[in-house]
């Protein structure tokens, strides 16, 4: 690649930065993103190889097919060492991430001026254009995703800061790799630009998992779990029926998974706002005495030492499943208040709380009034967080800042708790499900062995992130794979029936010879079938369309002279594009001569019999461009169906949904895949297999009659907070 490329001069300047020791987050980030990019440079070489083969294969002379047989050949030579580059320079991007202002500033510097153009070859300058285009797109569509990104590594890495940001995951950068990567190729403009185009299909246009999974690493971290952004937020293609391709502007707070939350700054706010309403409703009485009455007030440590001695399994299940049962919300205070009665003073006065504590005890009960409610959370799941009412109240009697710290580390462990389990749903298998018995196994520890040591719930922390890690990265591998998957077969099922609705359209009214009906319905369909499927590129679908209709034209009589000159031309290279299709989809190789020879005797029969009967009235006139979706049109839609549309349109890559049957069960999923070209949505479980694919409409649909639910997979805990601060600023209004 020419060293005037604005992406490859990058290599240059940061070639001699020492590298940086990385952390062991971004290690782990690494790891999946080089496995995930890798798989998508794989679909991009294979994407590459067919596109020459298929250039090769309609050239126009020996010479052009030729050129693009030696590129084929040139890549496939070269591909293990271009997979092994594109890894060594991903890694190298996380050991000296670049930074957004090196990047930009080799774009510009790759971007000649007008008098720098004499000197900046074509070839270059196009390949250059391609490059920029391609971070131009990628930057803007995952915009959100890229700027928190940035925000979270530069927090991550040492000796960064806001003037110094760095981001190993910039679109710039990533294609900067794939530049190094194939740098040292020897194919011209054209082809390279094939390739160019490819990458940008196969891997810049999937980076969106890769950054979310990184996102959703650091978040869990505590790297600025919650984040505020103003601006565009087009981290998610938005559904199909979008009359733009993003989300409306954001003025609210982004955490970890695309779900309002709350600045940092904004924490400790929160708190005391919710503080200041409870004081405000505060009753003259407290759990035990009237604060700052008769009573003496106890201190804190009293207070810590008295729910010390609470056994956290008396108000647990008698069973060994910690899940079995309802959720049942304690009365935390109605428990302090059978404490402070119990407890004297030496001067014999009873002992009434503080108005603090008092608060503190009351958004507990209230923290957990929410979580037992919420639908988002799964049954087992919700029972489990249930038992957590104890340890979470003496953790917050201890240390006041949970409410205020979202890196709090009991509050991260309850909310990782609350959202790995959000895929759960309930079942007789649990004894055998790895996350059940992880997440049951966190809980009975916390039960059984927290004495007030709060680096519990760091170690347990660690264990479920390390946990969840593992697994999740073996689910994405899995999502990646299906949603590829259903893609293709989506779109190929599209693209059959397309071919099979246009071919029955154009013969249901004509009477074709037996053998052209045949060559029609088995042979020519599959080249139709094909050109539909890469009509993206190639754009060939409505020359095999035209096909067909100059061909049932030319096996009419016609007896005009204008006519009869316009099937003298158009016969010669019908037949020879016939033949070069059915060849290309190998129709009956060894009697296409002989089926093309008879082809030809009754094309000159119809010509030289003009008075025969003729096999139709006239040609039926149709669409040359691929039919679009009519599920949405087709299908009445009534005022009530749109406004659950609506709704349908706001789901983005990754939310989470549960489905409810007939028979009351239901079953919970995550959005993994839009497919514009059949309108319609797949849907995966926590593993990343396949479970449900439906259309937009039909979503609506099941949103409107009450068997459909979006779920919520922001924080809970925050969540909770913002729950409790809306219901009292109702309730002291």
């Amino acid at each position: 690649m020419s060293e005037s490329s604005g992406i490859h001069t990058v290599s240059g300047q940061r070639a001699g930065a020492a590298p940086r020791p990385i952390p062991a987050e971004a290690g782990r980030i690494r790891d999946t993103v080089s496995a995930g990019l890798g798989d998508l440079l794989q679909g991009a070489l294979d994407a590459i190889d067919d596109s020459l083969f298929e250039l090769a294969n309609n050239s126009r002379s020996n010479n052009e097919q030729n050129r693009y047989f030696e590129a084929m050949r040139e890549i496939r030579i070269k591909r293990k060492g271009i997979e092994r580059r594109f890894q060594h320079a991903i890694s190298d991007l996380f050991a000296r991430p670049p930074r957004p202002d090196e990047l930009t500033k080799s774009r510009k510097a790759g971007k000649p001026s007008a008098d720098d153009l004499t000197l900046v070859g074509h070839e270059d300058l196009e390949e250059q254009v391609a490059l920029n285009a391609m971070i131009s797109k990628a930057e803007a569509h995952f915009q959100g995703a890229l700027v928190q990104l940035q925000a979270r590594f530069t927090e991550l890495y040492p000796d960064t800061d806001e003037q110094t940001p760095v981001n190993p995951m910039a679109p710039a950068a990533i294609c900067q790799a794939l530049a190094e990567a194939t740098g040292d190729l020897d194919i011209d403009i054209r082809e390279r630009l094939v390739m160019l185009k490819q990458f940008d299909r196969y891997v810049v246009a999937n980076l969106g998992m890769l950054l979310d999974e990184a996102n959703r690493v650091l978040v869990q971290a505590g790297i600025i779990p919650d984040f505020r952004y103003r601006g565009q937020t087009t981290t998610h293609r938005s559904l199909p029926g979008r009359s733009d391709g993003q989300r409306p502007a954001a003025d609210t707070p982004v955490s970890d998974a695309g779900e309002p939350g709350q600045h940092p700054d904004q924490g400790s706010a929160l708190f005391e706002q919710i503080r200041h309403l409870l004081a405000q409703r505060r009753t003259p009485t407290g759990a035990g005495q009237p604060s700052g009455g008769t009573g003496q007030v106890v201190t804190t440590r009293e207070l810590e030492q008295l729910i010390g001695h609470l056994a956290d399994l008396e108000f647990g299940s008698d069973t060994p499943d910690l899940s079995v049962g309802e959720p049942v919300a304690l009365d935390l205070r109605a428990i302090v208040a059978g404490l402070l009665a119990r407890h004297h003073n030496h001067d014999g006065q009873p002992a009434t709380l503080s108005g603090s504590d008092e608060d503190l005890i009351n958004l507990v009960s209230m923290l957990f009034e929410f979580i037992l409610d919420d639908r988002n959370l799964s049954a087992p799941v919700q029972v489990l967080i249930s038992r957590l009412q104890i340890p979470i109240l003496k953790v917050v009697i201890k240390d006041k800042s949970f409410f205020a710290k979202p890196g709090h580390p009991a509050r991260k462990l309850l909310n990782a708790l609350a959202s790995a389990g959000i895929g759960w749903s309930h079942s007789d298998e649990k004894a055998r499900d790895k996350l059940y018995n992880q997440i049951h196994a966190t809980v009975q520890r916390i039960l059984e062995d927290f004495d007030g040591d709060l680096a519990l719930f760091d170690t347990l922390n660690q264990e479920f992130e390390q946990f969840l890690e593992r697994e999740e990265r073996k689910a994405a591998l899995v999502e990646q794979r299906t949603r590829e998957s259903e893609r293709g077969r989506i779109k190929s099922r599209k693209a059959q029936e397309e071919v099979d609705r246009l071919l029955k359209e154009k013969t249901s009214t004509v009477q074709l010879p037996e053998a052209v009906q045949d060559l029609l319905v088995h042979g020519w369909s599959r080249v139709m079938f094909l050109a539909y499927l890469r009509n993206d590129t190639e754009h060939r679908w409505p020359e095999t369309v035209q096909v067909v209709d100059d061909l049932i034209w030319c096996l009419n009589p016609h007896r005009d002279e204008q006519e009869r000159d316009h099937w003298v031309r158009l016969v010669p290279p019908l037949l020879k594009t016939l033949r070069a299709g059915l060849q290309g989809v190998s129709y009956r190789s060894g009697q296409l001569d002989t089926i093309m020879s008879s082809l030809k005797n009754q094309l000159a029969e119809a010509f030289r019999n003009p008075d025969q009967a003729p096999v139709m009235a006239r040609p039926i006139p149709s669409s040359s461009t691929p039919k679009a979706d009519q599920d949405s049109s087709d299908e009445h839609i009534d005022a009530a169906v749109a406004e659950h549309l609506a709704r349908i349109d706001e789901l983005q890559i990754g939310n989470w949904v549960e489905f409810r049957l007939v028979n009351g069960t239901g079953f919970r999923c995550k959005l993994s895949a839009i497919i514009e070209e059949a309108n319609c949505c797949v849907f995966v479980n926590r593993m990343g297999l396949k479970v449900i694919e439906k259309t937009r409409t039909a979503l609506a649909h099941e949103l409107r009659q009450g068997r459909l639910s979006l779920l919520e997979r922001g924080a809970l805990v925050d969540r909770a907070m913002d729950a409790v601060a809306g219901s009292l600023k109702t309730s002291t209004a």
